[in-house]
């Protein structure tokens, strides 16, 4: 039975790709991430199709603009039926309260369920020289705990944060409040390009809700083997 506190990033480009790896995953998952290489590649399909195959959606395409505009993308993208929808943080509390009012009052207009919202913190590709060259001047938790703090004042339902965050966040934020964590790397697989990663147990144990994790299924040579794999890691701290 699949767990949905796991999350698939679907990082293909084609709707065949698409359903090539939801076909071979099969039942071992439920929930699936919508990011921006498919989404602008294959469009509203994308949501569609995985809801017609009985599957919640994650659509991560990280708004960010003023809040006019986020607003309106946000109502345009409630019709959908994704359960989760992103934006960044660092739009403000103008820019996240207003996304939030346009969902809520969309999903009534429309009688459908309200996407809940994330605000990504501080992307996982992000190390210490990175942040400072762009002009960091927190540490890099800090800041991650400064915007989780923010996302909820301004009406967010959680966020998108490292998993080595995730403690200091629930403490802050509460239990009612998602930490969606990306850079979840299982014990046999490589980290890529994510810098600021944990395993599935230890994200998990800190306080994650739902992790996001791509390429060390979508990649593997037995995906739904390595899906397995995950989901003992997981439950062996939660079941």
């Amino acid at each position: 039975m699949a767990d949905d506190r796991l999350i698939v990033a679907l990082d293909v480009a084609t709707m065949e790709q698409l359903k090539n790896l939801v076909t071979t995953l099969g039942d071992s998952v439920s929930y699936y991430k919508v990011g921006m290489e498919l989404f602008y590649a294959a469009g509203a399909e994308t949501v569609t199709y995985l809801q017609e195959q009985g599957k919640s959606v994650f659509l991560d395409l990280k708004l960010h603009d003023i809040p006019n505009t986020v607003a309106q993308g946000v109502a345009s993208l409630t019709h959908l039926g994704a359960k989760l929808i992103t934006l960044h943080s660092q739009g403000g509390p103008v820019m996240m309260a207003a996304a939030a009012k346009a969902a809520t009052e969309a999903a009534e207009k429309l009688q459908v369920e309200r996407p809940k919202l994330l605000a990504v913190t501080v992307l996982t590709s992000f190390d210490d020289d990175a942040w400072t060259a762009i002009g960091g001047q927190l540490p890099i938790r800090d800041q991650v705990i400064r915007l989780a703090k923010l996302a909820k004042e301004s009406g967010m339902d959680g966020v998108v944060a490292s998993p080595l965050e995730a403690k200091a966040i629930r403490e802050v934020c509460g239990e009612d409040f998602l930490i969606v964590t990306p850079g979840i790397r299982p014990s046999f697989a490589a980290a890529n390009d994510q810098k600021r990663i944990a395993t599935p147990k230890s994200a998990l144990a800190d306080g994650a809700s739902k992790l996001v994790i791509g390429r060390p299924i979508t990649k593997a040579d037995n995906p739904q083997e390595a899906v397995r794999l995950i989901v003992e890691e997981m439950e062996a701290i939660h079941p």
